[in-house]
């Protein structure tokens, strides 16, 4: 057995990866606020996807001029990666933003942001239970206390009459983005910006449709750009961001990391919505920002195998990368070709990436 001597940068780069998802995504959502009033919640999702689509397909058709000739380009999406893609657009392309939007609604802009933490500790608990991702104690204990706090806030949503609607929304758009989360992270290893903007283009487009067969209007131009921008940053290149991280980090870490979007979302709403919020939002707060804390300071090393394992991704020849090719290599790194990993046997510290999804 060997111990291997990886040394991992100051911030790992699947962190750096996560934390800009969070900044892109939490921002949207004050601004997503501001075009409630202005369209209708289900158009208002379609216009939001559909700017990402758009400005991913954009990005895509530039990148690939750019690199025509080139002998390493992104890997594809296969026939095997559309079932994971398909599930994961229709449950977090299509049903998640329209429950968002419904619940922007009803929920002032800081305390949703904050119950968006939800869509960390969900995407945990499938990627444990379901997809059998491993966890601690530490993991969970930052879980809980995000858990409590998303109940906290959503205490503090009940109306007079009852049920907090826009509260159980905002969760529920959560659980659908956590299934998309752990669908997608089947297929991370594959090109992040065709996946970010297929899943743009499909889910914007389905989303519109059911709004004009509801026989909802299109909003003035200008509104249209305006979500068709939040959209893009927003939701894009978030994705893009976040499929990255799923590569380096696993599904339940990236959401762990991811939840740092709401309070960026929170700050923003403070200072552009004027939101008051009271000491019940703030406690909330604390107890998320420990929960995020327990995640970003855990450390996992133990002796693990690789078992062979033959795919296709972008990568540079690390401890995981010692092979040939079979072909005219120009020595450029990182590359990105189909390869096969022999068994090995080592130790040292790492997340549940594409190369560590092993049993404990």
């Amino acid at each position: 057995m060997d111990k291997t001597d990886i040394k991992e940068p100051a911030l790992h780069k699947g962190v750096v990866y996560a934390l800009l998802a969070a900044a892109l995504f939490g921002a949207s959502t004050p601004f997503s606020k501001t075009l409630v009033g202005h369209v209708a919640p289900v158009a208002l999702a379609g216009l939001l996807y559909l700017g990402s689509g758009v400005g991913l397909l954009a990005c895509y058709l530039v990148r690939a001029l750019i690199q025509r000739g080139d002998q390493d380009k992104p890997v594809a999406l296969t026939a095997p990666d559309l079932p994971w893609l398909g599930g994961a657009i229709a449950a977090g392309g299509v049903a998640g933003p329209v429950l968002l939007m419904i619940g922007l609604t009803l929920t002032p802009a800081s305390a949703a942001s904050l119950l968006l933490n939800m869509e960390g500790v969900l995407t945990a608990m499938l990627a444990w239970f379901v997809f059998k991702e491993n966890f601690d104690r530490r993991i969970f204990l930052g879980m809980l206390l995000i858990v409590v706090a998303g109940a906290l806030l959503s205490w503090e949503q009940i109306p007079v009459l009852g049920v907090p609607w826009g509260a159980l929304a905002i969760i529920g758009a959560c659980l659908c983005w956590a299934i998309d989360n752990n669908l997608t992270r089947k297929v991370s290893a594959s090109d992040p910006l065709q996946i970010a903007g297929v899943k743009g283009l499909v889910a914007g487009s389905v989303n519109l449709a059911i709004a004009l067969a509801m026989g909802l209007s299109m909003p003035e131009t200008r509104t249209v750009l305006m979500a068709g921008l939040v959209g893009f940053c927003g939701y894009g290149l978030s994705l893009v961001m976040f499929v990255l991280a799923l590569r380096h980090l696993g599904t339940a870490r990236t959401g762990a990391y991811f939840s740092a979007a709401p309070f960026v979302g929170a700050a923003i709403s403070l200072v552009m919505l004027g939101d008051a919020p009271g000491p019940l939002f703030w406690f909330a707060a604390a107890l998320m920002g420990g929960g995020i804390w327990l995640h970003l300071t855990e450390t996992h090393e133990h002796a693990h195998t690789h078992a062979p394992l033959a795919h296709a991704h972008e990568h540079s020849h690390d401890s995981h990368h010692q092979h040939e090719h079979d072909f005219d290599w120009d020595g450029k790194e990182p590359h990105a070709h189909p390869h096969v990993h022999a068994p090995l046997t080592h130790v040292h510290a790492h997340y549940p990436d594409i190369h560590h999804r092993h049993d404990h």
